[in-house]
């Protein structure tokens, strides 16, 4: 078998394992749930298990739950509504606990609903942001709003991004807390806390915000490439742990009865929140602003929180204190959040997409794709788009590696010779052939290097088509309307032609009858394979012939974008690799390859038995 064909197949193989090992020995991570917590957190709607943050004059924090207000069933709502949200606010802590999103259907259906991220109290995975204050010094938590305080709407009657909304609350013993909600076109919310004395005593108090989370939510994609959970941001350091991390931390007493916790002293540039696939809710405290990070897991109630605190602050006599915290509530949108790192100046708020490992990779590639996409239109001819630049930028790589693949069919009369007059002595072979490469100048390892650089694009192509929500719903034509998801044409009804539905997708039925998109992989596959000669040796020339169908029922459940951009690679790297062996002389036969690779081996006849 000549040196070329060695090593096609072993880059072949070597892909293959690259993705196997990737898919087979790290499973998604399992989630743990405790039941009784679920059953806690779900079931009772009066239940709120909320307490203020934890202060730092020696209030004991335990006693923070006995003093909270009891909720009220039924508090006045105010409504919000802009281009790109809608929901309601409760007077009921003020908070923000009913957020959907214009944009987004939860299916391709025109007539799903659209996505809900915010939910409140008393319904399942409940899920919403909240503020407040906590008590210093002589103030007690009966003297400032807690979770469950009812405020007063003083201000705006529907929050607008042209009317935000004022709140109002007095405690009765000379103290007046403000608070003013504004909201963006699209996904930042700013809340204004501020507290007016108008007692004989300077007091102390800090502020604080919190996004709450009940239980682990139910619709985790839960695999691994993906990170869902907390997700934070302080002074650089980029912290990432799923709900099963954050239910393991050291328990801190401090926080809370039970309460686990993982506490960072901030300096001046942080966020953090809770991220899903596509959807994220997260706090920001003013850039430039020192703060104290949170994570805490209540294990009695199954509640998840992130927050931020504010240092304490002394309000004198006749004095007024105000602090200022963001809320990004929406989708993780690459153009929405660089607006907002660059023009609000929310350090490195883009890494709140989870680039992954290669993100070196995943970010540029992504910002090319999404430029193309701009220029195009469709996504799906961006990926083509893409495919071709790719191409371009390894072309110098490729030509090199074409090149020494023609210049080894020049040298296969020679090699043949050498097999001829060393024999079996496979050491003297290998030396005759090293010294015939190194003589013609001809790199035998060149023609797998190529092949070998597609893993990493490859990985971090999926890696953006999975996790970024500009490629969710975004069709090509035809059946393809959503590149995030496999081809849902299958074999099993003749991709459409039989009066019957195709498999579920991720069935058994649907990974054996695959789709239209996978079966051009394959055959595009295998005639990139076609333009050399099939092996000699018959185990070679098994997974020569095999591979390329292998590859397409493994990457038949893949997301329709990523087979789209494999299709493009190979007919690329066919039609390249084509012209450069035509113009150094050797032109591939491929339709005696062809004819080859399926052709029976001829019966050798028995010899008659010896008498």
């Amino acid at each position: 078998m000549d040196d070329q064909n060695k090593n096609l197949i072993l880059a072949t193989v070597l892909s293959f394992l690259v993705i196997l090992v990737w898919f087979v020995l790290f499973p998604p991570e399992e989630v743990a749930i405790d039941p009784a917590q679920q059953e806690i957190a779900q079931s009772d709607p009066a239940a709120d298990p909320l307490a203020p943050a934890p202060v730092r004059d020696g209030v004991d924090v335990a006693a923070a739950t006995e003093a909270m207000e009891p909720e009220v069933a039924e508090a006045a709502r105010i409504t919000i509504d802009t281009p790109r949200l809608s929901g309601t606010l409760s007077l009921q802590g003020g908070r923000i606990d009913d957020l959907a999103l214009k944009d987004y259907r939860e299916t391709i259906d025109p007539d799903s609903p659209i996505v809900q991220l915010l939910r409140p109290v008393g319904g399942r995975n409940a899920y919403y942001a909240l503020y407040g204050w906590s008590p210093g010094g002589t103030l007690g938590f009966e003297d400032v709003p807690g979770p469950n305080t009812v405020w007063t709407q003083v201000g705006g009657t529907t929050l607008t991004p042209d009317a935000p909304v004022t709140l109002e609350w007095q405690n009765g013993n000379g103290l007046t807390f403000t608070r003013v909600v504004e909201i963006d076109e699209d996904f930042l919310f700013t809340v204004t806390q501020s507290v007016t004395n108008a007692g004989d005593e300077a007091v102390r108090l800090y502020p604080y915000g919190q996004v709450a989370r009940h239980g682990v939510p139910d619709n985790l994609e839960n695999f691994f490439i993906l990170h869902e959970g907390l997700v934070m941001k302080t002074d650089g350091q980029l912290t990432e742990d799923s709900y099963s991390d954050i239910s393991g931390y050291v328990e801190t007493p401090q926080e809370g009865p039970g309460a686990r916790a993982e506490v960072i002293e901030v300096a001046s540039q942080g966020w953090l929140g809770f991220t899903d696939k596509y959807w994220m809710a997260t706090l920001i405290p003013t850039p430039g602003d020192s703060f104290t990070a949170v994570a805490r897991y209540l294990p009695g109630t199954d509640v998840f929180l992130a927050e931020t605190r504010k240092p304490v602050m002394t309000v004198a006599p006749g004095e007024t204190a105000s602090s200022t915290t963001m809320l990004f509530a929406g989708a993780k949108e690459w153009e929405t959040i660089r607006g907002y790192e660059r023009e609000v100046g929310i350090e490195k708020f883009i890494d709140s997409i989870d680039w992954g490992w290669f993100f070196f990779l995943t970010k540029p590639i992504f910002a090319v794709l999404h430029w193309i996409n701009g220029l195009i239109g469709n996504m799906g001819w961006a990926i083509i788009g893409l495919t071709l630049m790719l191409k371009a930028l390894l072309f110098p790589l490729a030509y090199k590696s074409y090149v020494s693949m023609a210049r080894m069919k020049e040298l296969q009369p020679e090699m043949e010779k050498i097999k001829e007059r060393v024999g079996d002595d496979r050491q003297k072979l290998q030396q005759e052939m090293m010294t015939l490469y190194r003589e013609k100048k001809v790199n035998p390892a060149a023609g797998c290097l190529p092949i070998l650089l597609q893993i990493p694009i490859f990985f971090s192509l999926y890696k953006v088509i999975f996790v970024t929500i500009e490629l969710r719903h975004a069709p090509w034509f035809g059946w393809i309307q959503d590149l995030s998801a496999p081809d849902p044409s299958s074999l099993y009804n003749l991709w459409g032609l039989l009066p019957w539905a195709a498999p579920e997708p991720g069935s058994i039925l649907a990974l054996i009858f695959i789709g239209i998109l996978p079966l051009f992989l394959g055959v595009s596959m295998w005639l990139q394979m076609r333009l050399n000669p099939m092996p000699t040796d018959p185990i070679q020339a098994t997974i020569f012939n095999w591979m390329p169908w292998i590859f397409m029922f493994m990457l038949g459940s893949f997301a329709s974008g990523l087979v789209i951009y494999w299709i493009a690679n190979n007919v690329i790297t066919f039609t390249q690799q084509y012209i450069i062996m035509w113009r150094h002389g050797h032109r591939p036969d491929l339709l005696g390859n062809i004819k080859s690779s399926v052709k029976r081996k001829p019966v050798t006849a028995k010899k008659p038995a010896e008498k």
